[in-house]
């Protein structure tokens, strides 16, 4: 089996496996999906979504974030963690939507990254998912599972979002980017992933390596 065949055979699986992965923050527009994203940082989704669904009730849209003061924020974002950090740059990026993009979010990777707060990855998973862009936003499962499979060997986010920019077909980047994402949370976990019931163990490129590394398989062989 080629390179190019075993990355597609990892592929083909994970959208098999995973054909029902979607985004997990809830949005109704670009903007909530830019704050949501933002309070996403060290913070689970669930969470994010608990928060939002009362803060977009209260402020519908950058002019009322723009209005705020972070201090205003704070008490709204705090239960996402950094809250402090968070509530600048979500009103800091509201005043530049307002002042430099008409009130609409930008609609491409160099200038949503002109706005406070917002990194490439970020960037990426707004183009993606709200404007339906081909994109791959490196999170910390995706950067951990692609490099575990061998469909990225990088050590750094941004190269691996150049590596899987070429390995991976452009019009499945967003869709991959899901798949990897509830791969990293069901299967491959950072801590103790579950090689021994993974169906791309005969493609990856160290299957059962930190399924061992864990010292889940020693003891279950103690036991």
């Amino acid at each position: 089996m080629t390179e190019r065949e075993r990355m597609d055979k990892i592929l083909e699986e994970l959208g098999k496996t995973y054909y029902y992965a979607v985004p997990q923050l809830n949005f109704c527009n670009p903007f909530e999906l830019l704050v949501a994203t933002i309070l996403s940082a060290q913070c689970t989704d669930k969470q994010v979504n608990k928060v939002t669904a009362e803060l977009f009730k209260k402020f519908p849209g950058p002019a009322d974030f723009a209005a705020l003061t972070p201090e205003e924020l704070e008490p709204h974002v705090k239960s996402c963690g950094f809250y402090r950090n968070k509530a600048k740059n979500i009103v800091a990026a509201a005043k530049m939507i307002l002042s430099d993009f008409d009130g609409e979010v930008p609609d491409n990777i160099e200038d949503m990254q002109k706005l406070p707060g917002v990194g490439r990855k970020t960037a990426n998973v707004v183009l993606a998912n709200a404007f339906g862009g081909d994109a791959i936003a490196v999170d910390t499962h995706v950067y951990r599972v692609t490099n575990r499979l061998g469909l990225a060997d990088a050590k750094d986010v941004w190269h691996t979002e150049q590596q899987l920019m070429e390995n991976i077909p452009k019009e499945a980047w967003s869709a991959a980017h899901h798949w990897l994402i509830y791969h990293g949370r069901q299967v491959c976990s950072a801590q103790h992933p579950k090689c021994d019931i993974c169906t791309l163990k005969p493609y990856c490129k160290h299957p059962g390596a930190y399924y061992k590394a864990s010292g889940k398989a020693k003891k279950e062989k103690q036991a």
